[in-house]
């Protein structure tokens, strides 16, 4: 299995990434987007010269697009009779917190489409008997079912489906048992409704995919879940809303095995794009995951890397505001026209233009872009680059800061995986403020997301809700994970499972919240387990560097900036090893 032919796939909105892995040896290719992201797949697979592939793995951004630009399917909701206002009042909370006018996102479904069935499931069983006469005619493409107590006693919300899918043989019908199956009645409506609104979407991408490929002799792709592991073509189809931060995963998925191979089990993950950064804590050899995400003011109730995104990168436009004040993003320049030293048309200064008068980026990037720098001091004129590039590193320290430190964790005892088109330009300096001794620079740091794809594990994730006390329950896996409380709070921490977890959680409360209650009661909330496929091994290689700062390193898709104080070289797997040398 060592010598396999593994091909990684990740379609973004303006590049579309491959990496062909043989041998040790990594070839890569990147080719733009086309409106038919099944065309880019094609396309970038016969880019990177990929015959004869063994495993296929691919990510995508078509669910995370639909839901941003809300173009879903006709949805509508059953739930049980009075609770069909469930998605309009939310949590009653406003949506931000200093600005009382400021509205919450619509929800998916407008009321009109919401409707209710009479029958009652309780905590201890059936107290109204369900009456599907009582269920209305429905004109949608996509139904979300999601009824009371259905995580405890699932009966009345099957005997739903079934007759739902009766009458809509063609709809595309999901239930809250079967997606998420968890406590918190709007957080499982919530995650339903994702999940029947981009069902019809992902599928139709898919199913096009499947052909295109198959006509293309390539094997049918594994689909990149939001928890960093891959699922088979018809299970995304299924359950879109579980791929919906596809792509974001499987880059924190490739820095974990580039830190893993380089003897580094903590580290920080630092994606640095165009428009955006990516951070995200890798403790023990595993990416951090969470259990909830809000996507575009929509909760998601789903296992996920719990990734954390700023608005900051390389295309990221630099600005004085009103009283003088030098600010940089969150708007970007974007692809077109890109940063002014694209010589595109751009005409707004960017972190890109800023870096390049730094003496910071090469002439030419790769793929042949020659930089203009007279384009950039024009776009830049009065304003110091040194002071921008230190804005925006500022920001991406901050987004370093909640994976780490606010999550009780010590920046001091991780490496940092540089990666992204511009990671390995800031990487050190976020190092130094940061005081992490270590800076780790893949060699296919342009393209790790794909990369990420190609390493990553085949992986379900399952949830039970127990919601009763932790002495009184019975017998637990040996593996997994527990959401503790205290009785009587509102929310859970997270708590592998194993001997002695009691004390692990009070542990744990102390470590996030600076106290523990040992004489309090501890609450059992839900027992999250995986079943893992681990990926075939793939070994890497790659070029030979050494490096002295002050330093430009061209790699492949991506640029190195090491400055003074920094030095290092690459390790048997062509990750570049930058230390601290004062």
């Amino acid at each position: 299995m060592q010598d396999m032919r593994a091909l990684g796939i990740d379609v973004g909105g303006t590049f579309t990434d491959a990496v062909l892995v043989e041998k040790g040896e990594v070839r890569v290719a990147k080719v733009p987007t086309a409106r038919s992201q099944d065309e880019s797949v094609v396309a970038a697979a016969a880019a990177v010269g990929a015959t004869k592939i063994e495993r296929f793995t691919h990510g995508t951004t078509i669910a995370t697009n639909a839901l941003l630009e809300r173009r879903g399917a006709r949805t509508a909701l059953v739930t049980n009779d009075g609770f069909e206002h469930v998605l309009h009042l939310r949590r009653q909370t406003r949506a931000h917190l200093y600005r009382p006018c400021a509205e919450h996102p619509p929800p998916l479904i407008p009321l009109e489409r919401c409707h209710g069935i009479r029958g009652r499931i309780g905590v201890d069983g059936e107290l109204e008997p369900l009456d599907l006469t009582t269920l209305p005619e429905i004109d949608a493409e996509a139904i979300a079912v999601s009824l009371l107590f259905s995580f405890r006693d699932d009966r009345h919300e099957r005997a739903v489906v079934e007759e739902l899918r009766a009458r809509h043989p063609d709809a595309h019908v999901v239930a809250s048992h079967e997606v998420a199956p968890e406590f918190r009645e709007y957080e499982r409506a919530s995650t339903t409704a994702v999940d029947a609104y981009l069902g019809p979407v992902l599928a139709g991408y898919l199913r096009a995919l499947e052909g295109a490929t198959r006509a293309a002799g390539l094997p049918t792709p594994l689909v990149m879940r939001s928890s960093g592991g891959l699922a088979s073509l018809d299970e995304a189809a299924a359950h879109p809303a579980f791929a919906l931060l596809s792509g974001p995963a499987a880059g924190v998925v490739g820095a974990a095995r580039v830190a893993r191979l380089a003897g580094f089990p903590n580290a920080l993950s630092f994606d640095m794009g165009g428009t955006s950064t990516d951070v995200c804590a890798i403790v023990d050899g595993q990416a951090r995951r969470e259990h909830e995400r809000n996507v575009d003011g929509l909760p998601v109730r789903l296992p996920t890397v719990a990734v954390h995104t700023v608005g900051a990168g390389g295309g990221s436009i630099v600005r004085l505001d009103e009283g003088g004040a030098l600010r940089v993003g969150p708007e970007s320049a974007g692809a077109h026209p890109g940063p002014a030293c694209y010589g595109h048309g751009g005409l707004r200064p960017t972190v890109t233009d800023a870096n390049l008068l730094l003496g910071r980026l090469p002439a030419a990037l790769p793929g042949g872009l020659v930089l203009d720098r007279a384009a950039a001091e024009r776009a830049l004129d009065g304003i110091d680059p040194a002071a921008a590039v230190e804005m925006v590193d500022a920001e991406m320290v901050r987004a370093l800061r909640v994976v780490s430190v606010e999550q009780g964790l010590d920046p001091r005892e991780f490496a940092l995986v540089a990666f992204g088109g511009a990671g390995p330009l800031h990487a050190c300096a976020l190092a130094d403020e940061l005081d992490l001794p270590t800076v780790l620079v893949p060699a296919a740091a342009g393209v790790l997301s794909a990369f990420g794809l190609v390493a990553a594990d085949e992986r379900r994730d399952t949830v039970r809700t127990y919601v009763e006390p932790l002495a009184g329950a019975r017998e637990l896996p040996s593996e997994g994970e527990a959401d503790l409380r205290y009785a009587g709070q509102s929310f859970e921490l997270t708590v592998p499972l194993g001997a002695d977890l009691p004390e692990r959680f009070h542990a744990a409360h102390a470590s996030r919240y600076g106290y523990a209650d040992r004489s309090r009661a501890v609450e059992l909330v839900a027992v999250r387990t995986a079943d893992v496929r681990a990926a075939p091994p793939v070994s890497v290689t790659g070029p030979s560097l050494v490096a002295s700062g002050p330093q430009v390193l061209e790699l492949d898709g991506a640029t190195a900036w090491v400055p003074a104080g920094w030095a290092g070289e690459t390790d048997p797997h062509g990750t570049l090893v930058l230390r601290r040398t004062r």
